[in-house]
């Protein structure tokens, strides 16, 4: 294959270890291994540079986010006007190789009348004004909260220039039919990328439910305070809350349940294992935006699935889980859950359901659209 790509980065892919990265990397690697010859742009912001990344591509090339206050108080989103490189634009402009762009974040690019001819492919992580309103909702500091409706108010009226991308790939269904209301003409839904080329799911039992994500997202340690308060205050199961930089108000607030523990910042292997012992996996969440990542690796990798609606919305995988959004019917699947053992019969109903979002398969739509 001679086939070549520039991807532009909204950070450093490396390491792979929160959502919108895990889907770049994940992504980069199997297109690598597919034989198209990559060419990386990263933009740098709180990572550094990763000489791992340079098995995977020809050419790694950063580029300074600029983060200057100007930057937050523009008409543009700040997530695009901090990443606009003349540098970047310079480099794509030396050839003709089709690019993608990870995330609205990188959109700055099809401002410009020089790159209207080229093959640019978005990947859309979200509906990314959806997104910021949300978490203007999930937000208790009244600057983040301002800063975010203003955000949301910039995305929205920003985002209708992925119309000018030759394919914008979506998450989801949901997102697809958001982006074609938008004007987009060519819109593919890819699931996001991921480090399973396998379901690796135990069978038998465990015995703890387990709750993992970013702990430092509002979000997320709001979800682990609702779960917390109304599923496992009475001490009947075990619950064990895994995630990275967890505020001291949420370590607080679980130290006064003997029943849950608290693993911060858990290594890799520590996180793999926590996932694949547990009896039930719990994905709890209020944005219904994006796939979310950590429901395919609760589904690749652990036993039972206990979400609410909003996790899966905009995909088929309701299916592979138990589904619950209110507290009584949670509680109810909860205490089924955690008597009933996973079954190989269970296991190989997953295997089959899941095979056509290993990235190997899911990532050929991209080399079709080179």
């Amino acid at each position: 294959m001679n086939k070549h790509l520039h991807i532009v980065a909204f950070n450093v892919p490396w390491p792979a270890d929160y959502g919108g990265i895990i889907d770049v990397f994940y992504r980069m690697k199997a297109l690598s291994e597919a034989g198209v010859k990559l060419h990386l742009h990263c933009f740098t912001y709180g990572r550094p540079e990763a000489v791992e990344l340079e098995q995977y591509c020809e050419e790694v090339c950063y580029y300074r986010r600029d983060t200057s206050l100007l930057k937050k108080f523009g008409s543009r989103p700040y997530i695009v006007s901090s990443r606009d490189s003349a540098a970047l634009r310079h480099r794509l402009a030396a050839d003709d190789y089709p690019i993608l762009l990870e995330g609205l974040h990188c959109c700055s690019l099809l401002e410009y009348e020089d790159f209207r001819s080229r093959n640019i492919i978005v990947r859309a992580h979200n509906v990314e004004s959806d997104y910021y309103r949300l978490l203007a909702r999930s937000e208790r500091t009244l600057w983040r909260t301002l800063f975010h409706r203003i955000e949301a108010f910039r995305l929205r009226r920003y985002e209708p220039i992925l119309a000018r991308a030759s394919t914008v790939l979506a998450v989801s269904e949901s997102d697809k039919r958001r982006f074609e209301a938008m004007g987009c003409r060519n819109v593919v839904v890819l699931t996001s990328s991921h480090p399973f080329s396998n379901v690796q799911t135990l069978v038998g039992m465990g015995t703890y439910a387990l709750y993992h994500g970013n702990l430092a997202v509002a979000e997320n340690y709001r979800a682990v305070e609702y779960l917390a308060e109304t599923l496992f205050s009475d001490g009947r199961w075990r619950f064990v809350v895994a995630g990275n930089e967890p505020p001291e108000r949420l370590r607080r607030m679980l130290a006064n349940y003997p029943n849950v523990t608290l693993v911060a910042s858990p290594d890799d292997d520590t996180m793999r294992r926590l996932v694949r012992e547990a009896q039930v996996n719990i994905l709890y969440t209020d944005q219904p935006t994006g796939l979310k990542l950590k429901l395919l690796n609760s589904l690749f990798s652990g036993r039972h699935c206990l979400v609410n609606s909003a996790m899966v919305a905009g995909t088929d995988l309701s299916q592979l889980c138990c589904v619950a959004d209110d507290i009584p019917s949670m509680r109810e699947s909860l205490e089924r859950l955690m008597a009933t053992p996973f079954d190989a019969t269970q296991l190989e109903a997953r295997k089959e359901s899941l095979q056509p979002l290993i990235p190997s398969v899911t990532n050929k739509k991209i080399v079709d659209l080179l």
